[in-house]
């Protein structure tokens, strides 16, 4: 995407808003369902993102990728949202349902949730860098170059953290007995 494009609002800036939207909703997005594990919300905080970019994109200064200034964005969006729950601090009916689709074995279901809390559990021990790219990695589906490029490093970087991280991750599993 070349430097000099003028995004605003208004005529050509429209234009150019919607070309940002276009370029980077995907990875906003990616980025997003991979700190929120759900799809809808996901959604809303990309729509959010980029509504709150459109307000404030006089103020890229264009000293980071526009990726990168979009996520953390996205992030402040996360966390203002997880603020907003934190002070609700309740469940409401709709979240607590679950509905178990015919034929779904409960027993299996149960085994597999288990061993993702073990995962989780493993992957909260971890430092914050290197547990935000085990993250983007492993819910985000994000490749090691967007990865890279949201956190503000190289993909050889992100590749080498993940591939720590796991190793430091089987350790703790091995030296647990799980």
């Amino acid at each position: 995407m070349p430097q000099d494009r003028t995004y605003g609002v208004g005529g050509e800036g429209m234009e150019s808003m919607e070309h940002l939207y276009e370029t980077y909703a995907q990875t906003v997005y990616k980025f997003l369902y991979s700190l929120t594990q759900h799809a809808e919300l996901s959604e809303e905080l990309t729509q959010e993102t980029f509504y709150q970019a459109m307000k404030t994109i006089h103020h890229f200064r264009g000293d980071c990728k526009m990726s990168v200034w979009l996520c953390q964005i996205a992030k402040r969006a996360w966390y203002k949202e997880l603020s907003k729950h934190k002070k609700r601090n309740s469940l409401t009916i709709h979240e607590l349902e679950f509905p178990l689709p015919a034929g779904q074995n409960i027993e299996a279901d149960v085994l597999q949730n288990e061993e993702k809390l073990a995962m989780f559990r493993l992957l909260h021990r971890l430092d914050e860098k290197t547990k935000e790219v085990m993250y983007l990695r492993l819910s985000g589906d994000l490749s090691f170059s967007e990865i890279g490029e949201i956190v503000g490093q190289s993909e050889t970087w992100a590749r080498v953290t993940f591939y720590r991280g796991k190793q430091k991750m089987m350790k703790e599993r091995e030296r647990n007995g799980s």
